[in-house]
C-alpha cells in the first residue's frame, strides 16, 4: 500500500526543501522489518537535516526522522512479528537510511527495540532519542557510583529535550537537580519537572576562567559543551563525573586537565547512535520504570509532517521547549 512521507530535496545552494508526498511501497529502502509508523519526533539533528542536510545526508531525495515508533507490519526477522510495538533510535536512520517522517519505514531488525508495555508509541516519541540519551547519561552517573546523598547534579541546557527528561528522571530518583538554562522564563516549567534550583546559564558560562573553582556538583549531565562544560567541570566535586552528550555550544571546549588529575573527575562520552542492543534495551526498560510519564506529558507539543520545515530552524536556535512529537498521519 502507498504511504505518506515528508520528502526532502537539496538545491544547488544546499538549502533543503520538503513536501509531503504519497509514495508507492517500492520506494521503501531495503530492510528485514516493515513498520507502520505512528509517531516520530524532532531532535536537534533532525533540524540540521531539514535545513541544510548538516553534512549528514548523502543521497537525495531523502526522508528524515532519526526516531520512530509504531507497529510491526511484516518481518523477516524472527525476533519480531506483526503487531509488536517497537521503537527505533539512531543507527544513522534519518541520515543515511530513510527515517521516521513517513507512515511506513523498512529497517533492519537489529535496529529495533520492543517497547515496554508501560510506554505507548506516542510516549515513546515524547521520550525519543533525547530521553533515551538522558537515561544513558543517568545510567553512566549511577555506574560511576554517584548517589543522591553525594550532592547536586547539574543539568545544562535543561529546558531542551535531553535536559528536560534528565531533570525529570534525576528528580524521581531522589537527586537534587540544578537546572541551568539560558531561558530564565522557563523556571516554573523546570521546577515542575522536579528541579531543586534553576540557574541562569550565564552563572555557569561566565564563572571565572580558572581550571578549578569551588567544588559544588557531584555530577553533571551536559548537553551544551563549549564554555559551559569547561566551567561546569571546574566545579565538580572530588571523584565526581560528567556525562556529556551534546554540542549545542560547539564541539570544542576551552577546558583544562586539572579537574581530572587533581580532583579525580571522570568524563563519560554518551553515544546513542551506534550503541549495542543490550544497553539500548536496558535504557528503555529503565525509562519505563524511572521516568515520571505524567511529567513527561507536560513537556510535549504535537505537530504533523507539514509543520516540520518551519519548526526546524527554531530547534537549531534553541527556541523549542521540551519535546516535539510528530503525528505522521497528520
Amino acid at each position: 500500500m502507498s504511504f505518506r512521507a515528508l520528502v526532502l530535496t537539496q538545491g544547488a545552494d544546499r538549502k533543503v526543501s520538503g513536501a509531503v508526498e504519497t509514495l508507492p511501497p517500492d520506494r521503501l529502502p531495503a530492510g528485514s522489518v516493515t513498520v507502520e509508523v505512528e509517531y516520530s519526533t524532532l531532535n536537534y539533528k533532525d533540524g540540521l537535516v531539514l535545513t541544510t542536510g548538516g553534512g549528514l545526508v548523502k543521497t537525495w531525495p531523502h526522508v528524515g526522522g532519526i526516531d520512530l515508533a509504531g507497529t510491526v507490519e511484516a518481518s523477516e526477522d524472527p525476533a519480531f512479528r506483526p503487531g509488536d510495538k517497537v521503537v527505533l533510535n539512531g543507527w544513522r536512520v534519518g541520515e543515511l537510511h530513510w527515517g521516521g517522517y513517513a507512515t511506513k519505514a523498512r529497517v533492519k531488525g537489529d535496529w529495533l527495540v520492543k517497547l515496554p508495555a508501560s510506554i505507548s508509541t506516542r510516549r515513546a516519541m515524547a521520550i525519543g532519542t533525547a530521553g533515551y540519551t538522558s537515561m544513558l547519561c543517568v545510567m553512566a552517573l549511577e555506574k560511576h557510583g554517584i548517589r543522591p546523598e553525594a550532592g547536586e547534579i547539574l543539568v545544562t541546557g535543561a529546558a531542551g529535550g535531553v535536559g528536560s527528561v534528565a531533570v525529570a528522571i534525576l528528580a524521581k530518583l531522589g537527586f537534587a537537580v540544578a537546572a541551568a538554562t539560558g531561558r530564565p522564563q522557563e523556571a516554573d516549567y523546570l521546577k515542575g519537572l522536579g528541579a531543586a534550583s534553576v540557574i541562569e546559564r550565564k552563572e555557569i558560562a561566565e564563572a571565572p576562567d580558572r581550571p578549578l573553582l569551588t567544588e559544588r556538583f557531584a555530577g553533571v549531565v551536559d548537553t551544551v559543551s563549549g564554555v559551559m562544560l569547561a566551567r561546569a567541570l571546574a566545579q565538580v566535586k572530588y571523584g565526581g563525573a560528567a556525562a556529556v552528550c551534546g554540542l549545542a555550544g560547539g564541539p570544542a571546549f576551552p577546558g583544562s586537565i586539572l579537574p581530572f588529575i587533581l580532583r579525580g573527575v571522570t568524563m563519560y562520552g554518551i553515544d546513542s547512535v551506534m550503541l549495542p542492543k543490550a544497553p539500548r534495551e536496558e535504557a528503555w526498560r529503565r525509562l519505563g520504570s524511572d521516568l515520571p510519564l505524567d511529567k513527561l506529558d507536560s513537556t510535549v507539543s504535537e505537530v504533523g509532517l507539514g509543520d516540520l520545515m518551519a519548526l526546524a530552524p527554531r530547534i537549531l536556535k534553541g527556541e523549542v521547549r521540551g519535546r516535539v512529537v510528530v503525528d505522521v498521519a497528520r
